[in-house]
């Protein structure tokens, strides 16, 4: 039997105000949405294949997501140009957690950042795209 993903989902402190800032600055949308307390909130990205769901159901098991290494959890976006996405992000409040826009040995540019919750977000302008 073949499955697909249909999302992932995380538990964050404010899913009201995290999904705005997703909308607004990586240009993802709600798809779907819950009222008070849980606000969960589905967002779809540019393709909208992949969903993203963001609430908060359970208050005290939010995990600190700014104390964890960002390899350890992640949100990747693909760029077209990481080093001017790397900048917006940071403008519009994101943290810089690697040190701007680094190469890879296989030519990919790649850089790490902390969405002004502490989720890490990596961008990823890859020679070869994902499929």
């Amino acid at each position: 039997m073949a499955v697909t993903v249909e999302h992932i989902a995380v538990n964050v402190a404010d899913p009201v105000a995290m999904a705005s800032w997703y909308c607004e600055h990586l240009g993802m949308q709600v798809v779907r949405q819950g009222d008070p307390p849980a606000s969960m909130h589905f967002l779809a990205d540019a393709s909208g294949r992949v969903i993203l769901e963001i609430y908060n159901a359970l208050p005290d098991d939010v995990p600190d997501y700014g104390s964890m290494k960002p390899l350890v959890l992640h949100i990747a976006f693909a760029s077209q140009d990481a080093e001017a996405d790397f900048e917006r992000l940071v403008a519009a409040g994101a943290l810089a957690v690697s040190d701007g826009v680094g190469v890879n040995a296989d030519g990919d540019h790649m850089a790490m950042l902390r969405d002004p919750w502490g989720m890490t977000v990596q961008l990823c302008q890859r020679v070869v795209p994902m499929p």
